[in-house]
């Protein structure tokens, strides 16, 4: 039988499993996808709480219980809750960590997503976070709002390695770029270790297909309709040329030489949200050497199943990226108000997760 998973991985592709529960860590389900599926590191994100804590699982009852005995407030119950997931995460992972000498065997857990747009508040709640949570191969996840972007450079430069998302656009990936190398610059001269410090860049993919699919619909000429389904794949594929040019850089080579590892690019909403594409796609076509991809189950059991890898999908068709979004602009999408409609989208999504954890965990400790 073909093992497609391992396919990718061979093509230098980390997979990453964009799930965590506390039923995945008790079972040992976790710990056999690393076995069985490759599997080399674990994403979260507010929803994917929201699903774990506030759904049909017993698994949180003796902790919230315990929570509501003590007095804790919701805050402080979830976040003893996510981060007693996390590091126990982080605990299965810790071999992959070590073996891949802490590019892999990473667990992401993101910061209060209220505070998206509050650079002190997600500085300081990033600190908290890392220092809760306890372990090297934590990634505290940043949102890539403007107001996130200095929190980006204070963290690294604090030493902590983070994982920026909620990225769409190659504009945006940019400054992060340049926020990512500033925080690194001012922990070189801090004299920390810049060898510890890690960080990917989380650009989403399938949400920029449904966004730009609507803009085409609306404009319906047959010019417009020939571009569907063709703008998430080639905006990865953009930033991964942005990624490339940074590797080239001076800036890059001096931190390079002082012992930084670079920020990997990581494909995420890579689950496919219309049925009418193929649902391995934001995978098959978006392997690099050195990306990760981060994958909801269904997504990873897909390409388990009939993913038809094909070695780099990225690099050869750069060109054919731009001319994709040469002609998005020629057909009449506004492209920069697509960009913005995301990530607030994105934001309030999360946001709305959020609070409903809040709520069920409200009823739950009252």
């Amino acid at each position: 039988m073909t093992d497609r998973l391992k396919e990718l991985s061979d093509v230098g592709v980390s997979i990453w499993l964009d799930d965590l529960s506390r039923d995945r860590l008790t079972s040992g389900n976790l710990a056999q996808m690393l076995v069985d599926d490759h599997v080399v590191g674990v994403t979260t994100n507010p929803s994917i709480f929201d699903k774990a804590i506030s759904g049909d699982s017993n698994a949180y009852d003796q902790q919230i219980a315990d929570a509501k005995a003590r007095g804790l407030s919701v805050d402080e119950a979830i976040r003893t809750m996510t981060t007693f997931d996390v590091r126990w995460a982080c605990e299965v992972l810790r071999d992959v960590y070590d073996h891949t000498k802490g590019f892999d065997g990473r667990v992401s857990i993101e910061v209060d997503p209220r505070m998206a747009r509050e650079t002190a508040a997600t500085i300081a709640e990033a600190s908290a976070l890392h220092w809760t949570v306890d372990r090297e191969n934590v990634l505290i996840k940043i949102p890539a709002t403007v107001e996130g972007l200095p929190a980006i450079t204070a963290t690294i430069a604090a030493g902590i390695s983070v994982n920026v998302t909620l990225i769409f656009s190659v504009e945006r990936y940019e400054l992060v770029l340049d926020a990512w190398l500033a925080g690194l610059e001012q922990a070189k001269e801090a004299g920390r270790d810049l060898s510890k410090i890690h960080s990917v860049a989380s650009f989403f993919v399938s949400r920029v297909d449904t966004a730009i699919d609507n803009a085409l619909a609306a404009i319906g000429t047959d010019q417009a309709m020939a571009l569907e389904g063709a703008a998430g794949i080639a905006n990865a594929r953009l930033a991964w040329v942005a990624y490339e040019k940074m590797l080239k850089t001076d800036r890059w080579k001096a931190l390079k030489d002082a012992g930084a590892v670079e920020q990997r690019p990581l494909w995420a909403s890579t689950g496919v949200k219309d049925p009418k594409y193929a649902d391995d796609r934001y995978v098959v076509d978006l392997a690099a050497p050195g990306c990760v991809n981060t994958m909801p189950e269904a997504t990873l059991n897909a390409v388990k199943d009939h993913g038809n890898v094909h070695g780099d999908s990225v690099t050869p068709n750069a060109d054919d990226a731009a001319r994709v979004f040469a002609d998005l602009v020629d057909v009449g999408v506004d492209l920069d108000a697509v960009f913005v409609e995301l990530e607030t989208e994105g934001v309030d999504k999360f946001v709305e997760a959020w609070d409903n954890l809040i709520e069920n965990v409200k009823k739950a400790i009252s």
